[in-house]
């Protein structure tokens, strides 16, 4: 390896593409009102704290040592090395939203966003508080549904090696892989005292991230599972088809969505809302964005919006804009509190970098990281409903909190 090169292909690489993530998952959003990057800042500089010379002369000699003593030199291969220091610089961040990608992880990154790919069909979330990786809730029909993942198991192993303390993507991408192959998740469960391995086989998934009906008195109901970039299309198909059977009121329920692509929250509210501010995001320079709805049609109904503790990022900004903006009731429990965005740059060599580079507020200025959205009306969903993968309507006391709201 010439570590010369090494480095400083690590410091001035170049970026050639970006798109920006609400990463209470892991889905993204590309280019138009959704980006933010370099050319929005106004101001900074370089302004180095590193000697890059001293670096190069400390990574080589380390390498030497390494290449000299390490006894277990079948442990790694060439590259290793590399990229083993590109994450370190993140991880010294000392930011869970803060990664670098290799080259495989980037690809099965990007891949996240198209709304299909291969695996076992499981929303994900970590847990910023404890650290765990949370299997929130498996998909309709999915392996993981099949296989009896429950709402709520926390997984510690992936085919055996322990992700306690993982970057959430790099979780996921372990998880993924081809059609028919199986993989052995290691969970713990509440409950029960030991950890359970659970085999799934994967399958192909195609995300249907809306799901819909009328309910009695002409109550629409539409469920955003999450902000994919295909939700927007599907959630305006929805309401159009809720529209045209007489809808008078709307329940959007947000539970356990746990964020995604900017531009499609931005875009559904543009859909439910008249003109006026939607967000606003700061950069680390104090630079501030404004994001307004120039919607000329809209949903003229009374809604109400269902949220609980597991509504993060892309979520709390939808419910925090319907709330300040006076077009919804919201229902439920305190929101996750995800107020942050983070921007993902591709670099040259297909790697990847993601970095957190502002705060978001609701339109109103009110800060939402580490806060949450708090509900106008607060009720919590009945312990003996907790962890149920599906939970009939009329069980569900959340849902039917809603439904006397808007009656």
């Amino acid at each position: 390896m010439n570590n010369k090169q090494f480095w400083i292909g690590m410091v001035t690489g170049g970026v050639i593409a970006l798109v920006v993530s609400f990463l209470g998952f892991f889905v993204l959003g590309a280019g138009g009102k959704g980006s933010i990057g370099p050319g929005s800042y106004n101001g900074g500089g370089s302004n180095p704290s590193s000697d890059y010379s001293q670096v190069t002369e400390k990574m080589e000699l380390l390498e030497d040592y390494i290449d000299s003593y390490y006894l277990f030199t079948d442990r790694y291969e060439d590259g290793d090395l590399a990229e083993g220091a590109y994450k370190g610089m993140f991880e010294s961040l000392n930011d869970i939203y803060s990664v670098y990608y290799t080259v495989d992880e980037y690809a099965s990154l990007m891949e996240s966003s198209s709304g299909a790919y291969s695996g076992i069909g499981c929303y994900v979330q970590l847990d910023t508080q404890t650290g765990d990786i949370v299997l929130i809730k498996p998909m309709k029909n999915s392996p993981s549904e099949k296989a009896g993942i429950h709402p709520g198991d926390i997984l510690i192993a992936v085919d055996g090696e322990s992700v306690v303390g993982w970057d959430l993507d790099k979780v996921v991408a372990l998880i993924k892989g081809e059609q028919g192959t199986s993989v052995v998740l290691t969970i713990t469960r509440e409950g029960e005292e030991n950890p359970i391995d659970i085999s799934v086989t994967r399958d192909h998934i195609e995300v249907e991230t809306i799901e819909y009906e009328m309910l009695e008195d002409k109550i629409g109901y539409v469920k955003i599972v999450e902000f994919d970039q295909v939700t927007e299309g599907q959630f305006d198909a929805a309401v159009t088809d809720l529209e045209s059977q007489g809808m008078e009121k709307l329940i959007v329920d947000v539970r356990d969505n746990p964020g995604g692509d900017l531009d499609c929250v931005l875009g559904i509210l543009d859909r439910l809302l008249p003109k006026g501010e939607l967000l606003r995001i700061v950069d680390k320079y104090g630079y501030e964005e404004e994001y307004d709805s120039d919607s000329k049609q809209f949903v003229q109904v009374p809604i109400a919006v269902l949220v609980n503790e597991n509504s993060a990022s892309a979520s709390e900004v939808f419910s925090g804009a319907m709330k300040d903006r006076g077009a919804a009731t919201i229902v439920g429990t305190n929101t996750f509190g995800k107020g942050i965005v983070q921007t993902i740059f591709s670099l040259r060599d297909g790697s990847g970098i993601k970095i957190t580079t502002a705060e978001f507020f609701t339109p109103s200025g009110n800060t939402i990281h580490g806060v949450g959205i708090s509900p106008d009306v607060e009720v919590a969903l009945d312990e003996s409903l907790v962890g149920l993968t599906e939970i009939p309507h009329e069980q569900d006391n959340q849902l039917q909190k809603a439904i006397e709201v808007l009656k």
